[in-house]
């Protein structure tokens, strides 16, 4: 018996809608590495103009650090979901989990290498083949693999970062590079193909740590994996109208401690440490927060129907992504308006919100015709064949 995808009056629209709002605060964070050499500053010292410092500031504290864990949860969920639904059909889940996420690797090789450096969909689709292996285990197990994979190596790390701190000052301070952003600048905004190819192979090689991310994404991203397979299997999200108390109470003290923990480089010193801090602990606190409220708010049938729009961004996940990769890439570099290094942030901020409308009303019109999205239904297509 082969899997057959998720058919639309099968879906969790709450699920599809933290997709889409978990989109719309990746690409809120995105514009600022699309429109600036963002990851060769220190934020907490590069902006001079308020309004940027602020807008940056509600970013860091809400946004950052909290959208990416959501989506990993997310991505962890739905593959436990198709786990459950091949299990109970009789299907060939492993087969068919190793092709899709082994033409979504493909993907995103040519997202990171021809699109855009800040490619995630390389390290979703390797931290996707970690989770199968152990996807058969009991959801509490899940969990304790998840906290402990998640908690030890960043609980040492961090422990080594605040000694550090105290022992050296100056050795967790975070400097920014000039040449860097020189090299940046003069390549996206002014350099040829060849130029803005080389570059963004130098910026992939900075962000993914010259390849470690295949080693860190095993305490960065597969324990927000396991978590949201444990969380499928109890389906926690499903049940949020039952499970109302537990969630409340969740998100309460998620929310709180986690936006505390996001405050530390403004009410401490930022540094390696409290930046660390900020989003390793902070930002995954939130973004178990985020997906309680959007639960319990979805489980309230008008509201659902409210943010039936977002949803459908959501069920698009991936063409959504792609698409603000390709949009922005040709607004900014110097293949199209070459705009690189020439707005401020807020100008970016609002730019990201305007795009992402265009997106929503994008995503309506497109599903007044066809089932998934342009991409999805290519992802489908290859993985479904021959299958």
């Amino acid at each position: 018996m082969s899997i057959k995808p998720t058919g639309v009056n099968e879906r969790i629209i709450s699920i599809d809608v933290m997709r889409g709002f978990a989109l719309l605060g990746i690409f809120v964070v995105n514009m600022l590495f699309f429109h600036s050499p963002y990851i060769y500053i220190n934020p907490y010292t590069w902006f001079q103009n308020p309004s940027d410092f602020e807008t940056f500031k509600m970013i860091d504290i809400f946004v950052q650090g909290s959208v990416y864990p959501l989506f990993s949860m997310l991505f962890g969920y739905g593959l436990a979901m198709q786990f459950l639904k091949s299990t109970a059909n009789g299907g060939p889940f492993a087969k068919f989990a190793v092709r899709r996420l082994t033409i979504l690797l493909i993907i995103g090789c040519i997202h990171a290498f021809l699109i855009w450096a800040g490619d995630i969909l390389i390290t979703y689709a390797l931290a996707g083949f970690v989770l199968i292996l152990m996807i058969r285990l009991k959801p509490i197990w899940l969990l304790l693999i998840s906290i402990f994979l998640f908690l030890i190596p960043n609980g040492l790390l961090y422990g080594l970062l605040y000694l550090g701190s105290l022992l050296e000052p100056n050795a967790t301070i975070i400097y920014t590079g000039i040449q860097e952003i020189e090299a940046s600048i003069v390549a996206y905004g002014q350099g040829s193909w060849g130029d803005i190819f080389s570059q963004r192979l130098a910026d992939w090689l900075y962000m993914s740590g010259n390849g470690l991310i295949v080693i860190s994404m095993l305490f960065t991203i597969v324990p927000f994996l396991l978590l949201g397979a444990a969380a499928a299997k109890w389906k926690l999200i499903e049940r949020a109208r039952e499970l109302k108390v537990y969630w409340m109470i969740t998100v309460l003290v998620m929310l709180i401690v986690g936006t505390v923990i996001k405050w530390l480089p403004y009410l401490l010193e930022a540094n390696l440490f409290t930046m660390g801090i900020q989003d390793t602990f902070g930002g995954p606190l939130q973004a178990i927060a985020y997906a309680g409220i959007i639960a319990l708010v979805c489980s309230i049938p008008f509201a659902a129907k409210i943010l039936s729009p977002i949803s459908k961004v959501g069920r698009m996940s991936m063409t959504t992504y792609l698409m603000q990769s390709i949009i922005a890439t040709t607004i900014f570099y110097a293949y199209g308006f070459g705009l690189y290094g020439k707005i401020d942030l807020s100008t970016g901020t609002w730019m990201a919100i305007g795009i992402y409308a265009f997106q929503v009303v994008f995503a309506e019109i497109w599903f007044t015709k066809f089932k998934q999205g342009p991409v999805e239904m290519l992802w489908r297509k290859l993985t479904y064949l021959n299958n």
